[in-house]
Parts: C-alpha cells; structure tokens; sequence
C-alpha cells in the first residue's frame, strides 16, 4: 500500500515536473521571439542612422564642391542629392524640420546637372523620373506629418464603408437578391478583407503616402506606378463630382428655395478650406462625420429589433420576424443563383454581387492614411482587421433587420430601407433625420476624396509620374498644390454634371465604376511582387538582408494565405467582372474600364518617350 502511494506520489511529480519543463520551453521561447523583434528593431534603428551619417557625408562633400565651383552652400539648411528626378521648389513652401536650399542633382548615365530649391525629407524616397529606372527604398515619408492618431484611424476605417449608396442604394441590392443579399454580403466582404490586408501588409512594413500607388511603382514597374495613381485620383474626382452634384438636393429638404449649385460650391468651399489647415483637421472631421453615420446605422438596428421583439404593429400587413426571410415570395433566395427576368434584366446572388463589391469603395483609405499615422504598426492592423465585423454590422445586421420588419419585395426603392422601417411604425421624424446623416455623408466622402486625392498627386510627383510642384508641402505638411488642383479638378466636373447630367452619368461614372476594380485587382498583384521582393532579401526596413523563408515570417502583418489568397481573390475578382457583361449598365463601365486603361498607358509610354528623347539630346 505504501509502495503504491509512493509510486503514485512519483509520477504526480514527474508529471508537474513534464508541465514544468514545458511552460519552461513556453516562456523561453516566449524570450527568443522578444528578444529576436528587439534586435530586428535595433538593426533598422542602426541601419537608419548609418543611412543618415552617409548622407551627411555626402552632402558635405557636395556642398565644399558646390563652393569651390561658384555656388553658394544654402542658407536655411542643407540640401540633398536627388538622384534621376529634378525637383522645383521655393523657400517659403518648406518645412521647418528641413531647410530649402540650392541643389545639384545629376541623373544616372547622364552627363546633365539639374539645379532648383527642393523641399526634400529623404532623397530615398523620391523615384527616377519616367523611364529612368526603379525607385530607392524609403525610409519614410518626405514633409508630411504624422498627426492621424488611432482614434482617427479607427474612424476613418469604420465610416469608409458607410455611405450613401448603404442609406439608399441597398434597396437595389435587395431587388436583386432578396434576403440572400446578406450572403452576398459575406462573400463580397471576405473579398475585400483580404484586399486590405495586402494593402495592409505593404502599409505595416512601408508606410508611405500614395500608398498602393508607390508599392505598384516601386515592387511592381513605374508603369503601374502611373497607373494605380492616376486612376485612383481620376476615380475619387468623379465620386467627388456625384457626391457635390446632389448635395443640393438635401439642403432643399429644409431650404427648398437654394438653388443646387450654391449648395455644392459652399460644401466644396468649405471642405478645400478644412483639408489646406493639416492632417490632423482632416482626421478630426472625418472622425466626427463617421460617428454620426455608425450612430444612425445603429440605432436602425437597435429601433428595428424592438420592432421586432416587442411585436409593435406596422402598416405593411406582416409582423415583423426574422421568419420573413424565408417565408415571404420565394424565401431566403428567391431568385436563385441567377435568373433572367420576363424584361431581359438579371436577378440572383450572383448578380447581386456586382452591386455588392462596387458598395465597398473607400475601405482602401486606411492604406492612404498610413504615411501621416503616428504609429502605423499598431493601429493599420487594428483597423484592417475590423473590416469583417464592420460588415457583419453595418450591413448583414443592417439589412437583415431592415427585411424583418419591411418585407423584401416591399422595398421598391421609392424611399430608403432606413426609413421605410421607421415609416411602418409611424416614425415620420426617421425621413429628417436620416437627411442630415445622407448630408453628412456627402461631406465625409468628398473630405476623404480630396485628402485622398492631394496624397496622391504628391506621392505620384515623388515618383516622376507628376509635375514636380504637386509634391510640395507647406509648413504645416500639407500638399497645398495637391488639395488645390484636385479642388478645382473637382469644381469642374460638378459643373459638366449640371450642363451634360447624361454624359456625366452615363460615361464618366461608367470609368468610376471599373476604376475602384482596377486598383483592387492592381493591389493584389502589389503585394506577390513585395512577397517576392522581401524573399529576395531587398525588404523595406528590418526586413533588408533576410531571405526567403525567415523574410516572410518577419512580416510583422501578413495576408492570410500569401499567394493563395491572392489567387483566389484575383479569380473572384475576374467572375464579377464576367458578371457586370449581363447586366446593360455595367457593361458600359467594363467598356469604358478598358478605354480608360488604354488611355493611361498611351500617356505613359508618351511621357516616357518624351524622357529618353531628352536624355538622348543631353548626351
């Protein structure tokens, strides 16, 4: 007996000693993995200031020989060498961290020197000039400031995908598909999660104004570069010219006397005057223009489910149940995967997810706001991973509640969902209020469009894709330039929308409907080439000098399924676009998606021309 308990008391200390070794093995690799990210972190810390000591060296050489060849050394601070890109600028415009002086810049295999007053943070940043060759790795980026704190990011990223097309267009989402909208939903949104998280994954390592413009250009070729860019900002100026077009209409709800126009030159006015202020103006905007819409979206929510629990009466004839998703004309999926209706028009959840992917655009932002975000490491990934139950509430929850309380074949687009459930119950309120949230919305859409648009064009001048002037910033960090041509871009679209409305709509619109496509399929084939370069061993950062392997595993946010994802998404991506061919408007923007492109390419390669013409008589 005692030998029994003797054996038995061995093993119970055999085994807590097993538990001991293990959680041992536990905490030190715990160890090793901390103490491995704060070597990397010294690495790159170290890298950066050797980086930094080099071209102090370089620019003191250059300067005792600017000297000795008669030009004089700058006055406000030091200047610096930019290879391949000849850069404009002027004093006044620049920023109080760095001076603006004389500089000499002379382009690889040229003979030619290049001389002008630049506001330049680090040289690495800036590209060749087109047809000059691949970009240098940056270190961050050049002027801007990082003011977006986490709690505008966090907005930013949650009111991206919530505009008017959610308040007003998901009726014809509904049409399509019926309560199956909400899985169509699902799908599309898994989509566009892992779109943003190979944006995400290039913005964690890379953070950098432009964003998916200056990882194509500088992973991918100065093509794409040209193309990711233009497009997008060609893109967010047409959504800028829809959104400024009807703003008008809601202030007529309250001042039906004002015409349309002087609604849309005062909301442009204004929004241009809060962008040119900073950054941090912007984010602070944007953060209260998302708030007010996540309010309003739910508390629809909320109000709809006390219909629904509380069995409150409506005037539509049916109680409000969650049952009437599957017992109401046809049940959850009543026009199947796809049908032809008696008028030639497709319905089905296939069809739906063509509306479904294009309600999306905007949630690409966070990658634009990395270049100004204080701590980009932490708050992109927290951002980007919030997308999924972004969507499950603002538009699976949303929706699904709007068609139990309002039956699906009821809601015939003649008013929004959002105040159609509150209408049935007697709200008549729910129609004001949900026009000051549609107003706001308008607002937030041309704010995030404009501030979009200026990062842009300073990120495409960076990279000599765009006139040199549009890549300055004034003392407070703001493109003025940038904010300025793409207001005025603006005004004038919204000015045609008025004199040929038909034309606007019908074919301009047609370019920004493929254009958000276009940028998603480029972003995705982005991020094989940054895998591959990182594999390479000529990763941004910490990641320079691993390979293979070891240089993905470092990557501090990766896309879940690498290439695999990024295969699987390209290949959904290529059936919506075979999907929008069965349906008589989008097949206008599919041809129009392509004309555009040929467009881009033609100047492109002009442009490009027009370079090695110039290099060819310098020599």
């Amino acid at each position: 007996m005692v030998r029994e308990e003797e054996g038995e008391k061995e093993r119970e200390e055999g085994q807590g000693r097993k538990g001991n070794r293990k959680r041992e093995k536990e905490s030190k690799r715990r160890r090793e993995r901390r103490e491995q990210e704060k070597k990397r972190e010294k690495e790159r810390e170290e890298s950066e200031e050797s980086e930094e000591r080099e071209e102090s060296e370089e620019r003191g050489k250059k300067e005792g020989t600017g000297a000795q060849e008669g030009h004089p050394a700058p006055e406000q601070g030091p200047s610096r060498r930019v290879s391949g890109f000849r850069i404009g600028g002027a004093p006044e415009l620049c920023i109080p961290e760095h001076g603006a002086g004389r500089v000499t810049m002379t382009q690889k295999n040229t003979k030619q020197e290049m001389t002008g007053d630049a506001v330049v943070d680090n040289p690495a940043n800036i590209a060749p000039a087109v047809g000059a060759g691949r970009m240098q790795p940056p270190s961050e980026t050049p002027g801007l400031k990082k003011q977006l704190k986490n709690r505008h990011i966090q907005l930013i990223a949650l009111g991206g995908a919530i505009g008017t097309g959610l308040f007003y267009g998901s009726s014809e989402s509904i049409s399509l598909a019926g309560p199956s909208i909400m899985l169509a939903y699902i799908i599309g949104g898994l989509a566009i999660f892992m779109i943003v998280r190979a944006l995400g994954e290039m913005s964690v390592e890379d953070p950098q104004a432009g964003a998916f413009s200056y990882y194509a250009s500088r992973y991918w070729s100065k093509r794409a570069g040209f193309v990711s860019g233009w497009n997008y900002w060609f893109n967010y100026i047409l959504v800028s010219m829809v959104e400024l077009s009807v703003v008008g209409s809601f202030v007529n709800y309250w001042f039906p006397g004002i015409p349309t126009w002087v609604s849309a030159v005062f909301f442009l006015i204004v929004i241009t005057a809060l962008n040119l202020l900073g950054v941090s103006e912007f984010g602070e905007a944007e953060f209260w223009f998302a708030l007010i819409k996540i309010i309003a979206v739910i508390a629809m929510i909320v109000g709809g489910i006390v219909i629904i629990v509380c069995a409150l009466p409506t005037d539509l004839g049916v109680r409000a149940s969650f049952a009437n998703w599957f017992s109401i004309d046809g049940g959850f999926l009543p026009h199947g995967l796809m049908q032809q209706t008696s008028d030639g028009h497709w319905t089905g959840l296939l069809m739906a997810l063509v509306v479904v992917m294009f309600s999306f655009g905007g949630t690409e932002l966070i990658g634009i706001t990395a270049g100004e975000t204080a701590e980009p490491r932490r708050t992109i990934p927290k951002a980007t991973n919030g997308i999924i139950w972004r969507i499950l509430v603002f538009y699976v929850a949303a929706l699904g509640v709007i068609m139990a309380v309002v039956p699906w074949n009821r809601i015939d687009g003649t008013m929004s969902p959002f105040v159609q459930i509150f209408d049935s119950v007697g709200v008549r309120i729910a129609a004001g209020l949900l026009n000051f949230v549609c107003l706001t919305a308008v607002m937030s859409v041309y704010n995030s469009g404009l501030y979009a648009n200026s990062r842009m064009l300073y990120a495409l001048a960076h990279q000599g894709n765009a006139p040199r002037y549009l890549g300055r910033v004034n003392r407070r960090g703001v493109p003025v330039a940038g904010v300025l041509t793409s207001a005025v871009i603006t005004a004038f679209a919204v000015v045609v929308v008025f004199v040929w409305p038909e034309f606007a709509f019908n074919y301009l619109m047609s370019i920004a409907t493929i254009a958000a496509f276009i940028n998603w399929t480029m972003v995705l084939i982005t991020e094989w080439k940054f895998r591959r370069t990182v594999e390479a061993g000529n990763g941004p950062g910490a990641l320079k000098g691993l390979t293979g392997r070891d240089a993905v595993q470092a990557l501090a946010f990766k896309l879940p399924g690498g290439h695999v994802s990024s295969v699987v998404v390209i290949a959904f991506m290529a059936l919506v676009a075979v999907l929008m061919g069965f349906s008589a408007s989008y097949r206008v923007a599919l041809i129009a998606g392509v004309i555009w492109l040929a467009v881009l390419l033609t100047v492109y390669e002009c442009m490009a021309r027009a370079e090695r013409r110039s290099e060819a008589q310098q020599h």
